[in-house]
């Protein structure tokens, strides 16, 4: 691995899965409680599959539009899907980094109106991949890897 690029490979998440649901779920009970009757079933059945869907598609990676794999190049990613396509998208100031969660979003390059927020948990890939993008979320850059000269802070351990 470089220092300018970063590819990392996205597995499912059961537990954000898990998460989506849930929520989702709580949403419908919630609106079949303020609003009973066929309206409200209608509303908590919608909120229902919608929780469903967002699963399968960003948690589960199960949807042909689901991204596998981030390729991170400065401010420049590239997406692979699920589906085998590719896109270079720009990332946008806006992101969250947490301990557990970085939240990305992006504008498609091919077509700037076209924005997507892509969630990555700690459970999606592996711990150092995982704490790279966290680095590169916050600050725009790759970490240098320890193996390279210009990871080193000084040249020599300076005596106590």
């Amino acid at each position: 691995m470089s220092r300018g690029r970063l590819r990392i490979e996205l597995a499912p998440s059961p537990a954000l899965a898990v998460a989506v649901i849930a929520l989702h779920a709580a949403a419908a009970f919630s609106a079949l409680a303020v609003l009973p009757g066929a309206a409200g079933a209608a509303l908590a059945a919608a909120l229902l599959a919608l929780g469903l869907a967002a699963a399968w598609s960003r948690a589960l990676l199960k949807s042909a539009a689901s991204v596998r794999a981030l390729e991170l190049e400065g401010s420049e990613v590239l997406l692979q899907l699920t589906s085998g396509d590719s896109f270079f998208a720009e990332a946008a100031e806006r992101r969250y980094v947490g301990r557990f969660i970085v939240s990305l979003s992006v504008r498609l390059a091919a077509r700037p109106a076209v924005r997507r927020t892509i969630l990555v948990t700690r459970d999606m890939s592996s711990g150092d991949s995982f704490r790279r993008l966290r680095i590169w979320a916050l600050w725009g850059r790759l970490p240098a890897v320890a193996s390279e000269p210009s990871g080193r802070v000084a040249a020599k351990q300076l005596p106590a």
